[in-house]
Order: structure tokens, then sequence, then C-alpha cells
């Protein structure tokens, strides 16, 4: 039987996982893992860049990322889960690839000029954050991923990676690193709560660890159709965000009803908005409750297993590129 061919995905720890990270991301990676060997990281290293200023509750995020992970349904004897700064052959990767990396591929990397114009507050004109497409190609080739889930804006980035790798295969004549694919996923399109994108400086999501009453609080405060003022005003489901909500989140057979309810005004958007918390309440209730089982001893246990994992091979890798570059063997 052939092997599985090899996934790396991660997440930032900048803050507590929202709808748009499950629908985005963790659906899809519990998807994955059934049928790829899976290396899934908390990109504490990647947040840093950002976060470097303040720093104090990255700890306290990778834990309950991790916890998130495992209500979503990863599961660690499927994929190896671990944090990336406990594997230094990261970073150690990171230093060949910078070394080799031409400084106009970086300055030109569309999504290192999207996270200067979006992450607003912090002073991201350093050396690290100009780096952090290197990084991400260094998280990829040390376990020689064959793909990457990427959406169709992070491609640009993913050909960067490929890039890279190809220039180091190059230089020093062995292919050690494959070229990873992308696995272009289709993504549903969800806004924050007020219309804009999900932000946490916005404070306009819904965490995926928020109790009933949390959700239902923040349910009654998202923006509707904004041209239908009275009560028995028509509605226009298509521009509405609570809409848009219901065709990600709720059954498809009852999509048409709710439809329905908002063009003929047979039903206000209050009550609306009530039915859709209803809807999230039951579909984030089960990662709760087990995520409630989850202690944070269960969690350092996941991460000391996946990270000796992770080390295994990541060592593998390194060990090639050494002998490549000629470094002095211990």
């Amino acid at each position: 039987m052939a092997a599985k061919k090899r996934i790396l995905s991660g997440m930032r720890p900048t803050g507590r996982l929202h709808l748009g990270h499950l629908v985005g991301a963790l659906s899809n990676w519990v998807k994955l893992q059934e049928s790829y060997q899976c290396f899934y990281m908390v990109a504490d290293w990647h947040a840093l860049m950002s976060e470097y200023e303040n720093p104090k509750d990255m700890r306290e995020n990778s834990y309950e990322m991790v916890k998130d992970f495992i209500a979503a349904g990863l599961d660690p004897d499927k994929s190896v889960i671990f944090i990336q700064s406990h594997v230094p052959e990261h970073l150690e990767l990171y230093m060949v690839f910078s070394d080799l990396t031409p400084l106009g591929w970086v300055e030109r990397c569309p999504t290192y000029k999207e996270q200067l114009r979006e992450i607003k507050g912090r002073d991201l004109t350093t050396y690290g954050f100009l780096g952090y497409p290197v990084l991400q190609a260094a998280d990829i080739a040390l376990y020689k991923a064959d793909a990457v889930p990427v959406g169709i804006d992070q491609v640009p980035h993913l050909e960067l990676t490929r890039e890279i790798v190809r220039r180091f295969n190059s230089l020093y004549g062995k292919a050690v690193f494959p070229e990873p694919e992308g696995l272009l996923t289709r993504t549903p399109k969800l806004l924050g709560l007020d219309n804009r994108k999900m932000s946490k400086s916005y404070d306009n999501f819904i965490s995926l660890s928020f109790r009933s009453s949390d959700i239902r609080v923040k349910v009654a405060t998202m923006i509707t159709d904004p041209s239908r003022i009275k009560l028995n005003d028509p509605g226009h489901p298509e521009v509405c965000n609570v809409f848009s909500y219901y065709s990600i989140f709720a059954d498809p057979d009852s999509l048409a009803g709710v439809r329905k309810n908002c063009e003929s005004a047979s039903q206000g958007c209050t009550d609306c908005k009530k039915n859709l918390a209803a809807i999230l309440i039951e579909r984030l209730e089960p990662m709760n409750l087990k995520r409630a089982k989850l202690s944070d001893d269960d969690v350092k246990d996941i991460l000391k297993s996946g990270a000796r994992k992770a080390r295994q091979a990541a060592a593998e890798t390194m060990a090639a590129v050494r002998s490549l570059i000629h470094f002095a063997q211990e």
C-alpha cells in the first residue's frame, strides 16, 4: 500500500478561534486527516512576529487552540498536533532558506503586503516580519509536505515556497524537498457580525468556546438587511449577513423557508436572529462538551507526543540538509 501523502498547516495563537476558523480551515482539516498524513501546528513563532510587543497571552492561547482542535474533531492518533517552537528545526531550516532567498522575492509577496495593510496598531516594519513567508516555506519543507490546504488568495505565497524549494534543490543538486501542491479549498465567505472582515480587533466574531448565553447576545447584535426598516418591510436575503450564516450552518432543507419568511416579511429580524442563535448553539454544543472534558494536562500530553513525532521527521530532513551544505557533523 502506498504511503499517505503529507500535509502541513497551522494557525497563529493570537486569540481564541471562532466560527471563521471552523468553516475556513478546521472542518476541512478534520476531513483531510482521513486520507493524508497530517501535521497541524500552533504557529507561535509566526504569532510572535506580530505580537512581540505584548506576547503575554500566547501560552494560554496556544493551549486553548489545541482544545479547539480536538473539540472540532482532530484526532491525535491520526494527526501530528504540535507547537511550532517545540521543534527547533523550524528556525534552523528558516535560516538556511533565508540565506538563499532573494530579497525581491519576499518584498513582492502579496500576502506580506496584505498583512501590513490589515494588522493595525503594531509596528510590523521589522526584519522578522519581512521574513515570515520564508519561515512558512521552511515550515512546509521541513516535513516534506506534498500538499498544503490553501484558499485561492494564498496561492501566490505557496508559489514562493515552491520557488525557494526549487532554488535549494538546484543549488545543492539533490531534490531533497518536493514542490508542494496547493489543495484548493472552497471556504464559505463568513463576514463578521458587523459585516466587516471577521477580526479579533473588531470583536465581531463568535468564539468556538462561547457559552449559549454569549452566542445569543452576539447574534442579537448582527447587522441585517439595511433596507428593512419596519417589521412588514420585505427583506432581501441576498444582502443580509444573518441569512449568509443560515446558508452555512442551517439544514439546507430549511433555507427555502427562511428565505420565504424574510422576503414576505412574515417573520421579523429579531426572531430570525433568535432562530439562528439556536442553530449555532446546537452546532457548537457537542464541541463544547468535548472541550470541557480536556484538561491542561491532556493538552500537554498531546503536545508532547506531537512534538516527539514532529521532531523525528524534522531531524531526518535537517540531517540531509546539513550534509548538503557541508556543515561539520557532531
